[in-house]
Order: C-alpha cells, then sequence, then structure tokens
C-alpha cells in the first residue's frame, strides 16, 4: 500500500493516477513481446507505475532498460543452452516471482524518497546498487552457462558442472563485472547516480554482491527447500542495496 503521505494532495492523487493510466497503456501495447509471461506484464505494470510515480521517468527507464539488457543476454545462445538443459524455463520469459524477486528492494527504495526529508541521494545509491547486482548476476550466470571453460564451485574451486549453484567461472565473473558496470552508467546517464564516484561504487558493489549470491547459493540454498532463486535474487539486491548505502555513507558519497 502506497504511503498516504503520497496522496497527501490532490497533485500528487493526480501524479500517481497519471502513472497508472500510462504504465497500462504501454503494458497493453507491449505484452505481445516475449519478454514476460501475462502475469509477468500485470506484475511489471504495477512496477512501472510504483517507479514513475516515486522517481518520475528516470526510474522507469532505468528498470526498462534492466529488462531489456537482461532479457537480451538472456537469449544469447539460447538454442545451445536450450540442449544443454541449462536454459531458463518459458523460453527465458519472466514471471511475477521473477519482476520481484529482482525489484523489491529497488522498488521499496524508490517509495522512500517520496516521504518528507528522505536521504534521496543516499536511497538512490541504494536502488542504482540493486539492479547493478541483478543485471550482474543476469549477465554471469547466462554468459558463464553458455561459455565459461572451467566451471568452479565458489566455496571449494573444485570443477563442477556449469549451472550449479554456487559455481563461477572466469568467463562469466567478467561478464558480471561488465554487466554492473553496464548498469551503473545506466544510472549515472540517466540521472540517478551523481558521479564517478557513485558510479564507481555501484558498480564494483554490484559484482561484490554477485559473489556473495554465488556463496548462498553453495552454501544456503541446499540446505534450505524455501530459498528458491527468487528469494535469493531478493537477498542479492537487499545487500547490495545495503552494502552500497553503508560505503556510501562512509566515503561521504551521499
Amino acid at each position: 500500500m502506497l504511503p498516504i503521505l503520497v496522496l497527501a494532495s490532490p497533485e500528487r492523487l493526480w501524479h500517481w493516477l497519471l502513472a497508472l493510466l500510462i504504465n497500462a497503456v504501454l503494458i497493453a501495447l507491449a505484452q505481445r513481446l516475449p519478454l514476460l509471461t501475462k502475469r509477468g506484464w500485470v506484475h511489471a505494470g504495477l512496477l512501472g507505475t510504483l517507479l514513475l510515480g516515486s522517481l518520475d521517468w528516470p526510474g522507469w527507464w532505468a528498470v526498462v532498460l534492466y529488462l531489456l539488457l537482461g532479457s537480451l543476454v538472456t537469449k544469447l545462445g539460447f538454442r545451445r543452452k536450450q540442449d544443454l538443459g541449462l536454459a531458463e524455463p518459458r523460453g527465458g520469459q519472466r514471471g511475477p516471482e521473477n519482476v520481484w524477486g529482482s525489484a523489491a528492494t529497488g522498488a521499496t527504495l524508490a517509495l522512500l524518497t517520496v516521504l518528507p526529508s528522505a536521504p534521496t541521494p543516499l536511497l538512490l545509491i541504494g536502488f542504482a546498487a540493486s539492479f547493478a547486482a541483478k543485471l550482474a548476476d543476469t549477465c554471469g550466470s547466462e554468459i558463464g552457462k553458455r561459455w565459461g571453460r572451467h566451471t568452479l564451485l565458489i566455496t571449494s574451486l573444485r570443477p563442477v558442472p556449469a549451472g550449479t549453484e554456487g559455481a563461477i567461472s572466469l568467463e562469466g565473473t567478467a561478464a558480471s563485472a561488465a554487466g554492473s558496470a553496464l548498469m551503473a552508467l545506466v544510472m549515472l546517464q540517466l540521472g540517478l547516480l551523481a558521479g564517478g564516484g557513485a558510479w564507481l561504487l555501484v558498480a564494483l558493489v554490484g559484482l561484490v554482491a554477485t559473489l556473495i549470491e554465488s556463496l548462498i547459493g553453495a552454501t544456503l540454498q541446499p540446505r534450505f527447500r524455501w530459498l528458491t532463486n527468487e528469494w535469493v535474487n531478493a537477498l542479492q539486491t537487499l545487500i547490495a542495496a545495503l552494502l552500497a548505502m553503508l560505503v556510501a555513507v562512509g566515503l561521504g558519497l551521499a
């Protein structure tokens, strides 16, 4: 439920209603694209409304570009990954669980920016880091599964099959670093990050959070059945956001 303060004035109310209308129209036009399931598109519309209402067009475009980049990476070498049994289900289409597993942290931080006296620059660093980490994870996983030559378990560095939870490869790690840096650059160009220092912090944290996600996959995920990939994704983005904000405060970047 949106904070009551968001609806405190007629202007804000109309702003949110317009955000809902715009996203409803855009989702109706875009739902034929093979990026999300039907239910996935509905939840993407809700996410888009939250972002457009709280962060305006820069926040909305940031997540749309994240979705497009993530979907593009998923499609790379998709037929080969299917042959190996490593491809994402549903032809790579994302459902509601994927939408919120990737974006729950970012959406929460975006909503917090509408509160009075909110530390918006700090919240935006966390917002950017959450999506940088998620794109890093997608790039590392999809590139690593297809082109990783030597796949190792992060905890023991022993060879394991590609696609194993907690597995890393040189190629996948390099792709994660590139994905995090790219998403941080998108945030910088959209004005959600201020300066090269914030960009570098978000890019580095995105990579670190992806390595932590692999560690969680190797140690905790096999022990707890409820810890699905979607919950791990949500945990990864939360770790990235909190880590980025803590370091930003320490370095005086926000």
